[in-house]
């Protein structure tokens, strides 16, 4: 079996949980310490929700549905600090906005994987 890290939806993962840390500095201090704090820990949940999906174990559906479910989320939060402009540039919600949707499409990609879940949930 392979280890999480060897799986390209890992790596995008944190990449999205660094660029998420990067962009937090240049957020407002109002937006950082609200908004930023929980962009930050729903991308530390993701990173950590990969990392339990790995194919193995009987619950992994479970876990595949909690990890789509948490990218989406991200996906929330990403969108209204767009509205709120937190973010310093729309490079920066850029860069994050296409992580995310990786991350969010190798999710998917996986749900259709596991045995249980081959139709939308």
């Amino acid at each position: 079996m392979r280890q999480p890290q060897h799986f390209p939806l890992w790596r995008d993962a944190n990449r999205l949980l660094l660029a998420i840390e990067q962009a937090m500095r240049d957020f407002p201090r109002y937006h950082k310490y609200t908004l930023g704090t929980d962009l930050r820990r729903q991308a530390m949940a993701i990173c950590q929700l990969v990392r339990r999906a790995a194919p193995r174990g009987d619950d992994q559906v479970a876990r595949v549905t909690q990890l789509v479910e948490a990218v989406d989320d991200l996906k929330l939060q990403i969108q209204l600090g767009k509205e709120l402009q937190a973010f310093q540039s729309f490079k920066h919600f850029q860069a994050i906005s296409e992580l995310v949707v990786a991350v969010g499409k190798q999710s998917g990609g996986w749900r259709t994987l596991v045995p249980g879940l081959a139709c939308p949930v």
